[in-house]
């Protein structure tokens, strides 16, 4: 077994069990140090979710850190989402596949960063 397996799955449940989503990590893992496509990789992330969200949805709900209120809506909504998805996903090419993953995830990071100098000037602004 290549350590970058054990890697990746340790880095990515991580972020996983934080709520984040671990396959922010572990798709790019996959394709950039295991060549494996993008397709796959997507594919490998949907399985690799369901043990990996089941055990942080436990730890969660334990904790009392799920709000209830809308989440059968956003089910609901989600279902035809996840659908879309999956024939867009099957039906696009690999590199565009990952060039809009990429795209996903630097503007996440650009937001993320622009939220977090925000609330850091807020806290340190003088007032």
């Amino acid at each position: 077994m290549s350590i970058f397996y054990v890697i990746i799955g340790l880095l990515s449940g991580i972020v996983s069990g934080m709520g984040i989503g671990g396959g922010a990590i572990l798709i790019p893992g996959l394709t950039l140090f295991m060549d494996i496509g993008q397709q796959k990789a997507q594919n490998i992330n949907l399985l690799y979710f369901l043990p990996t969200a089941f055990i942080a949805l436990f730890v969660h709900k334990k904790n009392g850190n799920i709000e209830k209120k809308g989440l059968l809506p956003l089910i609901l909504w989600a279902l035809p989402g996840a659908v879309a998805g999956a024939v867009i996903a099957v039906n696009i090419d690999g590199n565009y596949l990952r060039k809009g993953f990429a795209v996903f995830l630097l503007c996440m990071a650009v937001y993320e960063l622009w939220k977090g100098k925000s609330k850091w000037k807020s806290r340190h602004s003088k007032a």
